[in-house]
């Protein structure tokens, strides 16, 4: 054999490894189960929402507040009242508790979400970046927000980053999977 073939011949073996390789490192890695559950959850608060507050008959203390970097919101009278990871039913139940200590007899506290924290939109799409969420937005809904896909993107699943739990995952979605506030959703590039 020629060493011209012989060079060619490890060429194509070194490349065809290498290909192998880069595969080995982009496996499928299925969203864990976890990711499914957590959308049919109640809604979980976190930094940066941005919620309604409505005390029945109280109208100083009715206003907006937004959920701190730390996870809390401060409400008049009562201080900080820790908000991350609480449903809005939790959260109306410890502001009543504590307005309940001395200062309201019987407080009637409702709360809705008045602005949810960002989704944010990585990778081969026309704009990455931070977009609002709105409930039922699924992946292929946000990457439309953010430009679209470009002409080198993957369009057949995606991977998404989310907090369940206080931890982090994330998992290899579909484009129609839905999406919850605060997720990271990466668009990769396809191979060919």
């Amino acid at each position: 054999m020629s060493s011209s073939r012989i060079r060619s011949v490890m060429a194509l073996t070194i490349a065809l490894g290498a290909s192998v390789a880069l595969a080995g490192c982009n496996a499928y890695a299925p969203a864990p189960r976890a990711f499914e559950q957590a959308t049919i959850q109640p809604y979980r608060l976190d930094s940066g929402d941005r919620l309604r507050v409505a005390v029945f008959e109280q109208t100083a203390l009715t206003n907006t507040y937004t959920v701190d970097q730390a996870g809390y919101i401060s409400f008049p009278l009562i201080g900080q009242v820790p908000a991350r990871g609480q449903t809005l039913t939790q959260l109306e139940k410890a502001i009543a508790t504590k307005l309940r200590q001395g200062y309201l007899r019987d407080p009637d506290v409702t709360i809705e979400v008045d602005r949810y924290r960002p989704v944010f939109v990585m990778g081969e799409v026309g704009r990455p970046g931070q977009y609002s969420y709105v409930p039922g937005m699924t992946a292929q809904n946000a990457i439309a927000i953010a430009g679209g896909f470009t002409a080198r993107a993957n369009q057949r699943d995606l991977d998404v980053t989310r907090k369940i739990n206080g931890q982090i995952l994330t998992g290899r979605t579909s484009i129609s999977a839905p999406v919850l506030a605060g997720d990271t959703i990466y668009v990769r590039e396809r191979l060919f």
